[in-house]
């Protein structure tokens, strides 16, 4: 292929233009290799059409590797044809004049897999300069899959003339991995590897490792060439692997193994014995062992290895592993940019924990932050807070079975759910909670039996089946920092919410006539209550401000997670978790706590990716130390909640 590439040059160079000639010629010279070619002969052809300058060509070219070149018997002549039934499209290759004739008489060209690739080699160095640029985006592609030394001329040559500026910079990446593994001059292989050690891609690490790519070799004196590094036994070898890479060398006998020796004894059994040994004895395993000694002695069998001849054959030689690549200047190159490339991937992957970390805090923050102000503020352990959340989720379903826009369905389904579920915990507050205040075991139980039975109650009206609540186009994808940094859409905007309630929040405690009432009634009821604030209405109120809270995170939860009648029970317990270790009664606390315990459960995860039930389990024994250790959370409250 060599030859072809530098008449593809020369062709360039020539600035040849021949768009008033015909490619029907030239295949009949070699209309032999044409329609019988193999990887050798296809070359000639290939040679003559390329150097021609045709603008046919490339079409030739793609329909010869479809198999849609056709020839006719009689003449030999080549068209472009479609079969149906019996008959046979012809198109003519220079004129595009159509014509339609029976089948018979004509034979398909069917290249086979090899002769394709060549063909599609050469096709490629035509691609990547084609005014269209899905042809030049399917050719650099097509490099990317299977690159060649023969395709880094034409692709740096197609480098200056691209008008897209993102198709440019991929064919500059390109050329970057084909002149690291391909450039015939080591400077330039060297400076293309040196670049590499600022890209992270999988496809750079992969040109990276090819170069450093090593072979195992045995001998018995130094190893020559590149050495990659000398093994030793208990270094980065076990005895077994050395003695049997002698072996694989043809520089040690194999260990004859058991059921060998035992075959061997039975087929030398004279009179009885077994070399000098009786038959009774081989019982014996030592006597087994002199018995084969002594027929090895006599050359009737191969002699066994002892363990002792197996390490002086360990010692007689030298193990090492020796670059395939043979300059050292390139191998010291790409191992240093390799080096580069793997502390910033390090680097990356611990931002991309980071920021899942994040994700999965803003997550849980969503999901406590009502509860921080039921369980915080008022004292009241709602064990139905996830059920809750379930309504807002569901209540985001069944807008969007309404409003069909994704976009305004979101919009509307927000104050809809706080809507809802702030009436559902009034209701419950009116009917149950105010009835139990003060009485945490009798509140608990009679929270969980309200969840049960909502969890029903939703599973009668919308059944067991998950159901969808579908995120707007806008929020589809991920944003993609690098191969390794990503976070979906939906994540950021989860991340976004969680900050704007956060602002909410704090407005509402510091800046509103509420917010004052409620930190005077947890502060003091009694002095609230003699100053004329009413402490049972604010109860009511704060219950269902939390429970509008977690309305709201439903919805957001829901676009993320699966709707389901179960999906509250999900995160009950890390909401619980979130405002205890947080510190019971403050936002702050609330915040910190979410991050804690959503930085340490994907931290255990990262540690054990293979057992996520063993980290959650991991993480709730931390939890517990830690309130041993801080039993008011990182952010202790003061007032009514800290003295209860």
């Amino acid at each position: 292929m060599r030859h072809i590439l530098a008449t593809i040059i020369l062709a360039v160079c020539l600035g040849q233009s021949a768009a008033a000639q015909d490619l029907q010629p030239i295949l009949q010279t070699h209309a032999a290799e044409i329609a019988d070619p193999s990887r050798g002969s296809v070359a000639a052809p290939l040679d003559a059409m390329i150097a021609s300058g045709l603008p046919q060509v490339p079409t030739f070219l793609e329909r010869w590797t479809d198999k849609g070149v056709w020839q006719r018997d009689a003449d030999g002549v080549f068209f472009y044809g479609a079969a149906s039934g019996n008959d046979l499209t012809l198109t003519d290759i220079d004129t595009g004049e159509e014509t339609t004739v029976p089948k018979a008489g004509h034979t398909e060209l069917r290249p086979n897999g090899g002769v394709r690739r060549v063909i599609g080699t050469a096709l490629v160095q035509f691609q990547l300069t084609d005014p269209d640029i899905a042809r030049r985006l399917s050719a650099i592609d097509s490099l990317a899959r299977r690159p060649d030394a023969e395709q880094l001329a034409p692709l740096l040559g197609s480098i200056e003339g691209e008008p897209d500026p993102a198709l440019k910079a991929r064919k500059i990446q390109l050329a970057n991995f084909l002149s690291a593994s391909f450039a015939p001059d080591p400077a330039d292989r060297i400076a293309a590897i040196d670049s590499l050690a600022q890209d992270t891609t999988i496809e750079a690490r992969a040109v990276l490792n090819q170069i450093l790519t090593t072979r195992s070799e045995v001998a018995t004196t130094a190893p020559t060439g590149n050495v990659a590094r000398i093994l030793t036994v208990g270094d980065g070898l076990t005895k077994a692997e050395a003695y049997d890479r002698l072996i694989a060398a043809d520089l040690a006998p194999p260990a004859i193994p058991a059921p060998a020796i035992r075959d061997a004894l039975a087929a030398n059994i004279v009179d009885g014995r077994v070399g000098d040994v009786p038959l009774a004895q081989l019982g014996n395993a030592a006597a087994r062992e002199r018995a084969y000694a002594t027929l090895a002695a006599a050359g009737t069998v191969p002699p066994r290895l002892t363990d002792q001849g197996q390490a002086d054959a360990i010692a007689a030689h030298t193990f090492a592993e020796v670059y395939v690549e043979d300059d050292p200047a390139i191998t010291d190159a790409a191992r240093a940019a390799l080096t580069s490339v793997e502390t910033r991937v390090a680097a990356e992957r611990f931002a991309d924990l980071a920021l899942d970390a994040l994700s999965l805090a803003s997550i849980y923050f969503l999901a406590a932050i009502g509860l921080a102000i039921t369980f915080g503020v008022m004292g009241v352990i709602n064990m139905a807070h996830g059920e809750f959340i379930m309504m807002g989720a569901y209540t985001g379903y069944v807008i969007q079975q309404v409003v069909p826009d994704y976009t305004l369905s979101l919009i509307v389904a927000l104050p809809v759910a706080f809507a809802v579920t702030f009436a559902a915990g009034v209701t419950m507050e009116r009917l149950v909670i105010r009835h139990l205040y003060h009485r945490p075991l009798e509140t608990l139980l009679a929270t969980f039996g309200i969840s049960i039975a909502l969890q029903q109650l939703a599973k009668n009206i919308f059944g067991t089946q998950a159901r969808p609540l579908t995120s707007p186009g806008w929020l589809d994808g991920a944003l993609v920092l690098s191969d390794v940094v990503q976070i979906s859409y939906i994540r950021i905007a989860i991340f976004v919410l969680a900050l704007l309630f956060l602002g909410l929040i704090l407005f509402i405690l510091k800046r509103t006539r509420l917010g004052l009432e409620v930190r005077a009634v947890t502060q003091n009821p009694g002095m609230a209550a003699s100053m004329g604030i009413d402490p049972d209405r604010i109860n009511m109120l704060t219950f269902g401000l939390g429970s509008g809270i977690a309305g709201i995170a439903g919805v957001a939860i829901g676009l993320y997670a699966k709707v389901t009648s179960e999906m509250g029970a999900d995160y009950i317990v890390q909401s619980f978790m979130t405002v205890v270790v947080g510190g019971v009664g403050n936002v702050w606390g609330t915040l910190a706590g979410a991050t804690l315990i959503g930085f340490l459960q994907k931290g255990i995860e990262f540690l054990n990716p293979s057992n996520t039930l063993a980290a959650q389990t991991y993480m709730v024994l931390f939890i517990i130390l830690f309130i041993q250790f801080r039993p008011k959370g990182i952010v202790a409250q003061n007032g009514r909640a800290a003295a209860d």
